[in-house]
């Protein structure tokens, strides 16, 4: 049988039976090395199998363990039983989820079987059958060459046979010729006869045995071998032919394993789709509702040594510590007031965003949104509960004090050092320690324990009184620090300022520190060295600026051209006079290269944008700069987290530091 269309082995390769099988055996080879992939490929199948099914069961028995606790929760206050689980859209996702692994397990154990059975055998049998065939066709092939050679030998031997013969008829000849005259001439003659008629018919056969092997060579090269190199192709077209069978059978097995296993995945997504968290939610409260008292409100309750009612006490003294609380609260509920709104403000944007970003995607992470949404909410909830703390406790003083708030002039106490005894102004005990032991009155200049702020009377005269009989400290004040917290940065980023602007300062306190246009300057008469930690070294004839007067104490804090601050004797330094001030281009304070930064100006950069929120700051705009101020209580020196500054326009005040970067 040759080949139905295309070229023959026969024709065109002409005596290559040698190679054409060395071909099969290669393509024997090559379907051995494909069926021993698929057989690789079973055993994985199996092995993975083996492991899915081995997850899916463990998977189930910790469902089993917690599967209540996530459904009717830890401690339901109604029976439940399995049934229970059902109605479950969560449970019955992950009941799925289990059953589609353990499904799929299934699924691989079937594809190896089938890959076993209509891949690998087949491959197996077509195999052992091509190389049966191919055996009988080389024994065939080795057949015709002992038949072709077996018709070259006999051509071979006729003409071995004819040349003895033409050798014997010659030997013949000479005995006839020498037996001429000899009485056996006539028997010499009638051998030589005889030998001619042998020579001839030796002859013959060989020339016979020239055609029939010219004959069976024709036959062997023009019919025989290319029938056989034909049988050679059939047999190899064949063999490919059943073996692009069993592998596209392969491809379809694959292709339904796949089906089935995106049938389960279908499924699954299905149950995915179905779960309801409103469902599941309704389904933990029918199982976990309880009876709930809030706890009872608390009431007064007297001291066991002493007798009391739970009225609070309007006496005179205790009036008025409650006529300064109430101050206090309402100066902190103006100053939290902004800061509730820019907090409403920003939950509310926030809210709009989670919105915009949970149906549009593209947007950006609805995750981080969601993250700045909730810490706002909470930052609102403390506000609040600060709100309602100061609220509560405005109006239960209000109550109490029935219109009586008292005067109107509340002191401007500031923390204070005192170096040396002093009274207090209410107590009349002293008062005496470095540490911030007592609160002076910034406009009076009267001294007070810090536990007596609140009992004093509001009635800051607003001028301050030399000497000791009036009640003036005679302590050293510090400088008071900004009571101001950093501010937040907004969550959202530079990107989205605009909508997420972050508030002001987070602290209700007053701000203990005043922005002042300038500072009084003074010169220093002589040499002094600090004997404490609170104390300054300054020279004669250096140029100090004044932060805090004497008070009585014989003590001033001043501030030193290099930043540094302290305490110097008040007699040890002198205040210039306005006509004699040293300007700012012209000061005593040194001509190096710190002031000539001053003097030339030293700018920041804003990288975040901040609105001000009291009449001593100044607005921050992202990109644009600020010139620091100079002085001691300028440029980088106002407070932790605070610097002074000009912007733009000539506005001077303060703004959080970490919104600008140095230029």
């Amino acid at each position: 049988m040759s080949a139905a269309s295309g070229q023959a082995y026969g024709q065109h390769l002409p005596d290559q039976v040698e190679k054409l099988s060395t071909l099969s055996d290669a393509q024997l080879e090559f379907l051995a090395d494909v069926r021993e992939l698929h057989k690789e490929r079973a055993a994985l199948e199996r092995e993975y199998a083996t492991k899915l099914q081995l997850l899916a069961k463990k998977a189930a028995e910790k469902k089993s363990r917690k599967i209540s606790a996530l459904v009717v929760g830890a401690e339901p206050t109604k029976a439940w039983d399995e049934s229970t689980f059902t109605r479950s859209t969560l449970d019955k996702a992950y009941t799925q989820l289990i059953t589609a692994t353990n499904d799929a397990s299934q699924d691989h154990i079937n594809l190896a079987d089938a890959l076993n059975s209509q891949v690998i055998e087949p491959l197996r049998v077509a195999e052992r059958k091509h190389e049966e065939t191919k055996k009988k066709e080389m024994q065939y092939y080795q057949k015709l060459l002992a038949d072709r050679d077996r018709m070259y030998a006999d051509r071979i031997k006729s003409k071995q046979k004819y040349d003895d013969e033409c050798a014997e008829v010659e030997t013949y000849r000479q005995k006839q010729e020498r037996s001429a005259d000899d009485r056996h001439a006539e028997r010499a003659a009638r051998q030589y006869e005889q030998q001619q008629a042998d020579m001839f018919n030796s002859k013959n056969a060989y020339l016979i045995s020239i055609a029939v092997a010219n004959k069976v060579k024709a036959k062997f090269y023009s019919v025989d071998l290319p029938a056989l190199e034909n049988e050679f192709q059939d047999l190899q077209s064949r063999l490919l032919t059943r073996f692009v069978s069993i592998l596209k059978d392969a491809q379809d097995i694959q292709l339904k394993h796949l089906d089935a296993l995106r049938s389960h995945l279908t499924e699954t997504s299905a149950a995915l789709d179905a779960v309801n968290p409103q469902a599941d939610q309704d389904l933990y409260i029918d199982y976990n509702i309880a009876p709930f008292t809030p706890p009872p409100d608390w009431t007064f309750e007297p001291s066991a040594v002493h007798y009391d009612h739970g009225d609070m006490s309007v006496e005179p003294a205790p009036k008025v510590y409650l006529q300064n609380r109430l101050s206090r609260c309402r100066t902190k509920l103006q100053e939290l007031e902004p800061v509730l709104a820019s907090k409403r403000k920003e939950a509310e944007q926030l809210a709009k965003l989670v919105t915009a970003y949970s149906t549009n995607n593209t947007l950006g992470n609805p995750e981080e949104v969601l993250d700045n949404y909730l810490d706002a909410q909470h930052d609102l909830a403390f506000y609040t509960t600060s709100g309602t703390v100061l609220n509560t406790e405005s109006d239960t003083i209000s109550s109490a004090l029935d219109g009586d708030e008292g005067a109107q002039s509340p002191h401007s106490f500031k923390s204070s050092s005192f170096s040396i005894p002093i009274t207090c102004a209410y107590c009349k005990s002293s008062i005496w320690g470095l540490s911030k032991q007592g609160k002076t009155c910034r406009a009076c200049g009267i001294s007070v324990h810090s536990k007596c702020e609140l009992k004093l009377p509001a009635d800051c005269s607003g001028t301050k009184h030399g000497g000791r009989g009036h009640g003036v400290s005679d302590s050293l004040s510090s400088i008071s620090s900004i009571s101001r917290s950093s501010s937040v940065i907004s969550r959202a980023g530079p990107a989205d300022s605009s909508i997420l602007a972050a508030p002001t300062p987070s602290s209700f306190a007053r701000a203990s520190h005043v922005v002042e246009d300038s500072l009084p300057a003074a010169r220093v008469l002589f040499d002094f060295s600090p004997t404490s930690p609170f104390e300054l070294a300054v020279s004669a004839e250096s140029v100090v600026h004044m932060l805090e007067e004497d008070d009585g104490s014989g003590w001033v804090k001043v501030a030193d051209d290099s930043g540094g601050k302290g305490l110097v004797p008040a007699s040890y330094v002198e205040l210039f006079d306005a006509s004699t001030a040293p300007s700012s281009s012209t000061s005593s304070l040194g001509s190096g290269p710190a002031h000539q930064t001053a003097a030339e100006g030293e700018y920041v950069r804003g990288i975040y944008a901040y609105k001000a929120q009291g009449p001593d700051e100044i607005d921050v705009e992202e990109g644009k700069t600020i010139r620091l101020t100079d002085g001691p209580a300028g440029r980088r020196n106002y407070a932790d987290g605070w610097w002074e500054g000009e912007d733009a326009s000539g506005k001077k005040g303060i703004f959080p530091s970490n919104y600008v970067e140095a230029v």
